[in-house]
């Protein structure tokens, strides 16, 4: 029997889709859902097999209006991912299928396999998981599409930055001078474009010590072609805001002690950080709420805000 109160969200049509494709004398009989999602709803659903044992699979459905419009395009890129990953050694999801026109479900969908682990966003065991985030990166850059995911969308402009209440003026307005500058010539690389701690699963030991490892990469939606900087940058500017500033500008060396190759230039590479840390400026409140649904209550807007004035005034310091 499915838990009809955890299903009554994944709708009739839905349910009849995913069954679809399940192997024959499977059935679903529970579903869950997964939090930290901010475009999607993603649900785990159990599957009972014939033998008696169980398998689990995730369906990411979008469902508010606004990322609806956006579903068909983000999810065949994900899929796309998801089927080019395969056999390369990056830890992602298989897919299963794909409705991205919602043709057969209430909301457009995806079903893939379901992953080990579970995110980590408190700063215990942080200075472990920073090589291991690296590392990871490294080899998702060194994955070579035969045909190339579209390139990269900036996601801010200087016109369009919303500087913090009580930020450092000075240092705000130079790193939007920053971005007015045309971009810099860059190597392309396969980029996964939202790599971050919400989107790595950790298998920890019970001392969080040695013997963390990462379990899986997901959320694929909006892999590009472009600059590995980028994504470098991306990581940079969520972990300064998870853990502080200090924290974002490690990360980029550890990509490089990882054997990454960023541009050689700093004004280059602060091109590229700068970038992405006004970007979050204009969704603070979006970004800090569902780490503060994961347990990290403290990082209120104000105090995302603050730390990322923080992260770029020290950018600004130490690349400018």
């Amino acid at each position: 029997m499915i838990n009809h109160d955890e299903a009554a969200a994944v709708l009739p049509l839905t349910l009849a889709w995913v069954s679809r494709h399940l192997e024959v004398g499977e059935r679903i009989v529970r579903t869950e859902a997964l939090r930290g999602g901010i475009t999607a709803e993603m649900r785990r659903l159990t599957i009972s097999m014939r033998d008696g044992s169980t398998r689990e699979l995730v369906l990411r459905s979008f469902v508010d209006p606004f990322y609806v419009g956006h579903a068909e395009d983000w999810l065949h890129r994900e899929a796309d991912a998801l089927s080019l990953l395969m056999g390369t050694g990056v830890p992602a999801p298989e897919l299963v299928a794909v409705d991205s026109t919602a043709a057969h479900c209430e909301h457009p969908s995806l079903l893939m396999t379901h992953l080990a682990g579970r995110t980590v966003l408190d700063d215990e065991g942080l200075a472990t998981r920073v090589p291991l985030l690296a590392r990871q990166l490294v080899a998702i850059h060194a994955v070579r599409p035969s045909e190339r995911p579209r390139k990269y969308v900036a996601l801010t402009t200087a016109d369009t930055v919303a500087t913090p209440k009580g930020a450092d003026a000075a240092a705000w307005a130079a790193a939007i001078d920053v971005i007015r500058r045309p971009a810099p010539a860059y190597e392309g690389r396969f980029l996964h474009r939202d790599f971050q701690p919400g989107n790595v699963l950790f298998d920890l030991p019970p001392r969080r010590a040695a013997g963390a490892r990462i379990t899986g990469v997901v959320d694929w939606a909006a892999t590009s072609w472009g600059p590995a900087d980028l994504d470098v940058a991306h990581c940079c500017t969520n972990l300064a805001l998870l853990h502080g500033p200090a924290w974002g500008l490690r990360f980029a060396q550890a990509y490089e002690e990882a054997g990454g190759v960023l541009a050689a230039a700093a004004s280059e590479r602060l091109y590229w950080q700068v970038r992405d840390a006004l970007a979050c400026s204009e969704e603070v409140q979006v970004v800090a709420q569902p780490w503060r649904e994961a347990g990290r209550t403290e990082l209120t807007t104000r105090a995302v805000e603050e730390r990322l004035d923080a992260y770029v005034t020290a950018l600004m310091d130490a690349l400018g």
